[in-house]
């Protein structure tokens, strides 16, 4: 009797003499090796569906490219827990998004160099002792999808060396690097980050031991992760600690930025002279989360300015820990400080604390702040404190154009518009995410999928300790395991056949889904032509899937009760030419929104007072009950 093996390969070897028939796909008989990842979705779906999947269909483009010889060895490396020993070949086969693991660069510099066109590196022991002279990165990991760059015990004990980092991993997706060690007993030079990680997607940029014990070497950082998007941020850990006059400036930074978060730990701690000022810092930015903590404790005769910080962004929290705490003679300015359109929040918690001979100046600042243990101290003076409402604030940075700078035109919008002959815009409804495909059942499911096993998930994905993949999975893996809102079902999947089974369970095997037909269309305004009501236009329910950023394709699917589908051509405004077949949902019932959801920003109104109706992106999807 033939074993398995043996038939995969006799299957192989006569595969160009027999067409297989997958469950009667429509209009053709496929020539496909029946054990592939795609020829066992095809039979899945026209097991469980009712209506046969069309070969050209979307969701086909999503399931796993492995062979069938690749998808039963990587199954059997899973079942074995040994697929980290063979992680590169399985993300290449798989279509996975991995980042490169780094060595050591070998490359021998000793001259000043001019990094240019270069990416994924590991600069190690780079610079030690380097007298004068610069080194200079441009256009550094330009536009690259992931970019991974390590810096450790750069330029350490250099004398009046200087570096800079021009354009660097610019409009990157995905982004994490490392500076460790970076210019520690460093004496004189400077480093300048300028446009720095500009208009990159998740950013994770970790600054460790950078500058300690480092003797006049100033650093720059001038439109830093300006108009970034959703990233872990930055992390300044133990920065210029033990320095001497060592001024940094922050300028612009995070300008424009969209939910970025920065955390200040031990920043300046023990520094003497320090000179530190963070001007336009989250300037205009979306929720900014900036966490200060133990900033300049036990320094002397320091110097810190904040000048328009956070000024005109959207909510955001800054938390000041221990910040200046047994310092000697420091002086902080705060000026025009978290004057943001919609409230935010600030907590100072043992600010000053034990100082002596500090002075703290508070001038036009923000609202909706906690002073524990602060507000009695010597030596502060609040100026022109401002403790409005939302809405005054609004008035005065521009009404309500400042409260929908963040929601972007066409995002949401009002049943009514979906008409033939309407105008309206239509936002960026482009996949910005990594591109990924779907993991066989038979491999997703013997990977853990759990927050309590992620250091499992690191070792087999080789993902490092506070890194951007770490927090990527863990993110994913937290809102997985979300308790679901009231009256929603979801379901986290991997696997094409999972997501099948979700849609069938919640909405039966009589189904249809759907996706907008491509991307033409967006960020310009559109004109409707004819559009169909899913189900006659009736109120139903459907299961809508967005995607998670994760290795391998990973989507979080969730009922949707009372909405009302439809599909609509979508034509440019001038031409009259049809260019995008669009789907658009409406939430019929948005009792349960928060009052701050960037729908009523946009529209108006609050929750269960209209309905919200906005497009299904690209790469996302709806299941409904099929109209036929």
């Amino acid at each position: 009797m033939l074993n398995l093996w043996t038939f995969m390969f006799l299957c192989f070897l006569h595969l160009s003499s027999f067409n297989v028939v997958l469950g009667g796909v429509r209009d053709s008989l496929v020539s496909e090796n029946p054990f592939t990842p795609k020829a066992s979705v095809i039979r899945y779906w026209n097991k469980e569906i009712r209506r046969e999947i069309t070969k050209t269909h979307f969701l086909l483009s999503k399931i796993s490219p492995l062979t069938a010889v690749d998808s039963a060895s990587f199954s059997k490396l899973a079942a074995q827990n040994d697929l980290a020993s063979h992680l590169p070949s399985f993300c290449s086969s798989a279509k996975l998004f991995c980042f490169p693991d780094l060595s050591p660069s070998l490359e021998k510099h000793p001259r000043d160099e001019r990094f240019a066109v270069y990416s994924n590196m590991n600069f190690s022991n780079y610079g030690t002792d380097r007298l004068a002279g610069v080194d200079s990165f441009k256009n550094y990991s330009e536009d690259s999808n992931i970019v991974v760059d390590s810096f450790h015990r750069y330029s350490r004990d250099s004398n009046g060396h200087k570096e800079q980092f021009a354009n660097y991993a610019s409009e990157g997706n995905v982004v994490d690097q490392n500076f460790h060690s970076y210019a520690a007993s460093a004496t004189g030079g400077s480093g300048n980050f300028n446009n720095y990680n500009r208009e990159v997607n998740n950013p994770n940029l970790r600054f460790s031991s950078y500058g300690d014990d480092s003797n006049g070497h100033g650093q720059t950082f001038t439109r830093y992760t300006e108009n970034a998007n959703a990233g872990n941020g930055q992390s300044f850990s133990s920065y210029g600690k033990n320095g001497n006059g060592v001024p940094n400036d922050f300028s612009s930074y995070g300008k424009g930025a969209n939910v970025i978060g920065s955390g200040f730990s031990g920043y300046g701690e023990a520094a003497n002279g320090a000179n530190d000022s963070f001007t336009s810092y989250g300037f205009d930015s979306n929720a900014p989360q900036n966490t200060f903590k133990s900033y300049g404790d036990g320094g002397n005769a320091a110097v810190n300015t904040f000048s328009s910080y956070r000024d005109q962004s959207n909510v955001g929290d800054d938390s000041f820990q221990s910040y200046a705490k047994n310092s000697n003679g420091e002086k902080v300015d705060f000026s025009n400080y978290g004057q943001s359109f919609n409230e935010g929040t600030d907590k100072f918690t043992g600010y000053g604390q034990g100082a002596v001979g500090q002075s703290i100046g508070f001038k036009i600042y923000g609202r909706n702040s906690t002073f524990k243990d602060y507000a009695k101290k010597e030596g502060i003076v609040f100026g022109r404190y401002n403790n409005g409402s939302s809405s005054e604030t609004a008035q005065v940075k521009g009404g309500s154009s400042a409260v929908n700078k963040w929601v972007e035109p066409g995002k949401f919008f009002r049943e009514k518009l979906l008409k033939r002959g309407t105008v309206m815009p239509m936002p960026d409804i482009k996949d910005k995410m990594p591109v990924r495909s779907f993991l066989p059942r038979t491999i997703v499911s013997k990977l853990p999928f759990s927050s309590s096993k992620i250091g499992e998930l690191k070792r087999i994905f080789h993902a490092g300790d506070n890194s951007t993949l770490e927090t990527v999975m863990l993110d994913a893996l937290k809102e997985c395991e979300r308790a679901p809102s009231p009256g929603e079902t979801k379901r986290c999947v991997g696997s094409a056949e999972d997501m099948i089974d979700f849609a069938t369970s919640v909405l039966g095997r009589n189904v249809e889904v759907r996706t907008t037909e491509n991307v033409k269309g967006s960020k310009q305004n559109i004109k409707i032509g004819s559009v169909k009501g899913i189900n006659g236009g009736k109120v139903t329910k459907s299961v809508s899937c967005h995607q998670s950023l994760y290795p391998y394709l990973l989507y979080y699917c969730h009922s949707v009760p009372e909405v009302r589908v439809y599909e609509a051509d979508i034509l440019d405004p001038k031409s009259l030419e049809k260019i995008n077949h669009g789907v658009a949902i409406c939430h019929l019932d948005t009792s349960s929104w928060s009052s701050n959801h960037g729908a009523f920003l946009a529209l108006g109104s609050g929750p269960g007072r209209i309905e919200v109706c906005h497009w299904i992106f690209e790469n996302d999807m709806t299941w409904t009950i099929s109209d036929s």
